[in-house]
């Protein structure tokens, strides 16, 4: 699984939840809501410490985004890119199959 935070995103997240360098953002899998890929949950994020056992990570602007091993299993061979809609003026998330 890839993780991935696009410019516009990652301005987003240090805008809105005012992010410093050094701070991380968790990603996770929650009950309800909808997703294309796993039915009865969706995705979710929130500021958080460090990780206690990462699955994946990346680092975008100094801001570091995880999912937690515990969690991959909602991907279910997917991966992740986070991006930025102007229009809706909120994040999105895209998910493509794993090559």
């Amino acid at each position: 699984m890839e993780l991935n935070i696009t410019d516009q995103a990652a301005a987003w997240f240090k805008d809105e939840i005012d992010l410093n360098q050094g701070d991380y953002i968790k990603f996770f899998a929650k009950y309800g809501g909808t997703s294309p890929i796993q039915s009865g949950f969706s995705l979710a994020f929130e500021p958080y410490q460090e990780p206690m056992k990462t699955g994946v990570s990346t680092e975008k602007d100094g801001i570091k985004f995880f999912v937690e091993d515990g969690d991959l299993w909602y991907f279910d061979g997917h991966d992740l890119t986070v991006d930025y809609d102007q229009n809706k003026e909120e994040i999105v998330f895209d998910y493509h199959e794993s090559s």
